[in-house]
Parts: C-alpha cells; sequence; structure tokens
C-alpha cells in the first residue's frame, strides 16, 4: 500500500473518537484550540529570541566539531496525516545512514531493538558532541522554528514518521488529529525506557483529557524530566 493510500485510510478514522464520539466531541472546542495555538506561537517566538545565544554557539560547536551540516530535517507526520521537516540540531555522523544499514544487517541484536522502538541505545552512529545534546534535549530547540511555522504544537505527540504509523493501529487518530508536541506525556513518562505501546496509550490519553491547565502542567513536568535524563537516548 502507498503512503497516500495508508494515509487516508488512517485520516478516515479521525472523526470518531476511541468513545465512539465524533472528532468534535473528543477534541476542545473551537475557541480552546485558536488559544492552544496562540499560544504556542507567542511562547516560541520568545523562546527563540531568549535562546538566541544558546542556539548561536551550538550551532557553531555541531560546525566545528564535524564539519557536517548543522541542522537536520527528518521527515515526519503532521496533523492530518500531512509530512513536514522536523528540525533538530544535528547529532549524528554524516554518513549516519550508511552506517545504520550495515548496523541492522550484521547486528541481530541492534536489529531487534531497533525494530521494536525505533531507537539504539548504544547508538554508533551519534557524534561527540550529538551525545551532550541528545541527553540534555537540546537537539529539540531548532523544533521552536517548526512550531512557529504552524508544523508542531509546545505540546502533543511526540513526532513520528511514516513507517510509525502502523503501531498506532486503531488509534491512529489520537496522533494525527493534533499538532506534533515538542514535549508531552511520553517525554514527562521515560521517554525511550517506556514500551511504543504505552507511548500510543499516552498519547490516546492526552487527546480524551486535553485542556490548557493539562498542557501547562506537562510542560512544568519537562523541566524536570529533562534534569533527570531519564530514557534520553
Amino acid at each position: 500500500m502507498t503512503w497516500e493510500a495508508h494515509s487516508f485510510e488512517a485520516w478516515s478514522r479521525v472523526g470518531r473518537s476511541a468513545k465512539g464520539g465524533d472528532l468534535h466531541s473528543s477534541l476542545p472546542r473551537a475557541a480552546g484550540r485558536s488559544s492552544k495555538r496562540a499560544i504556542d506561537l507567542l511562547i516560541a517566538i520568545i523562546a527563540l529570541i531568549l535562546l538566541s545565544p544558546l542556539l548561536l554557539i551550538v550551532a557553531v560547536i555541531v560546525k566545528i566539531s564535524d564539519r557536517g551540516p548543522v541542522f537536520y530535517s527528518h521527515t515526519r507526520i503532521g496533523v492530518r496525516g500531512a509530512p513536514f521537516g522536523c528540525l533538530k540540531f544535528r547529532t549524528m555522523k554524516t554518513d549516519a545512514s550508511a552506517q545504520l544499514a550495515e548496523l541492522l544487517q550484521n547486528n541481530p541484536i541492534a536489529r531487534s531493538e531497533w525494530e521494536a522502538t525505533r531507537k539504539l541505545k548504544d547508538d554508533p552512529r551519534i557524534t561527540a558532541v550529538g551525545e551532550i545534546l541528545r541527553r540534555s534535549s537540546i537537539d529539540e530547540l531548532p523544533q521552536l522554528i517548526n512550531i512557529v511555522r504552524g508544523e508542531m504544537s509546545l505540546v502533543g505527540p511526540r513526532p513520528i514518521t511514516a513507517e510509525e504509523l502502523p503501531r498506532y493501529g486503531e488509534h491512529v487518530w489520537a496522533y494525527m488529529a493534533v499538532r506534533p508536541g515538542l514535549t508531552g506525556h511520553w517525554q514527562t513518562s521515560g521517554r525511550n525506557d517506556v514500551s511504543y505501546e504505552y507511548r500510543v496509550s499516552l498519547d490516546v490519553h492526552y487527546l480524551d483529557n486535553w485542556s490548557l491547565g493539562r498542557d501547562f502542567v506537562i510542560i512544568a513536568k519537562t523541566i524536570p524530566a529533562l534534569f533527570s535524563q531519564r530514557g534520553s537516548y
């Protein structure tokens, strides 16, 4: 099945909540959604201005350390299944794709871990600087630009690839009904240390129980989660 056909099939589920109601009964009302977008835009712009010295320093360090591109744009799936380029500071070597293909071909343990989580705990592709950026989540700060563009939100499900969509099964509506988030329940609940099934359940719970107040609670919980670095790799 092509991605276009898969996207249509998945998006057709959006409009039915997990409880059997329609989309508008499970999502916040229009006023709430507008307020969420306005808050996203305001905070993202202010954060970009305040963090601009840090962003510049990190960009210079990434460039000097590995001579490759400063940023990495990876195609992820957004609201209503629309693909977008999710921005990060580059944390991997320039030949990361070739290294991954070789590793998965020759290392059954790594291949099993990758198939289960789409992550590698001991990833040989990551640079020394990239390791620090990932542990601190600084590599994700360029996603503030995605928020300004309207491709992401401050809070929501973490952005995933097209290959990961089938993992959501009948709950794919819970991911594609909202903008992916810079942070979310997954970020504050152990990140890569939790199973993918649990991650899906967190996204379903987020959509079913959304409120601006809950968004601010998640943002507040993100700060200690970053310092603990639990599941960050």
